[in-house]
């Protein structure tokens, strides 16, 4: 890939491939990084397939010029997810349920039982001894186990 005067040769479908490359991996491996790379490559395809005579040097100052602003800009439009916190309940099933009420399963007996909560039975915990098929309301939750009170 040199030319008569010695020098490196890249041409202009070579960004083009690099831009199809970042953007394929960005599928698989996703983190709003590639993507402004690979368009970035895709604007250096173009303008070296507009001015062939573009040196290597150029190209790449280019791609490193048009990275940086295509990320910081990507980042700035689209944002970095900052802000958009998850569910305060996400990955803690059993707090979900708190203030909902369901009937026991199992009666309470010395502050321990079963709760029926949709099709599943939970563990659950109360202060006061309860027959099985009482209202109860979710107070609380440790780990997987429900706190209840009687509902009224």
């Amino acid at each position: 890939m040199t030319g008569g005067t010695g020098g490196l040769v890249v041409e202009f479908w070579y960004w083009l491939v690099l831009a199809a490359a970042l953007a394929g991996l960005e599928m698989v491996a996703p983190g709003a990084v590639l993507i402004w790379l690979g368009a970035a490559a895709a604007v250096v395809g173009t303008v070296l397939w507009l001015v062939p005579e573009l040196t290597w040097q150029g190209q790449l100052l280019l791609f490193a010029g048009l990275s940086i602003a295509f990320v910081f800009l990507g980042r700035r439009v689209f944002g970095r997810g900052e802000g958009a916190e998850p569910h305060p309940t996400l990955n803690r099933r059993a707090t979900q349920y708190v203030g909902t009420i369901h009937s026991l399963a199992t009666p309470l007996v010395n502050g321990r039982g079963r709760v029926q909560v949709g099709d599943t039975q939970w563990t659950a915990e109360g202060v006061e001894d309860l027959p099985a098929g009482t209202r109860v309301r979710v107070v609380g939750a440790d780990g997987v186990v429900l706190k209840v009170e009687r509902a009224e």
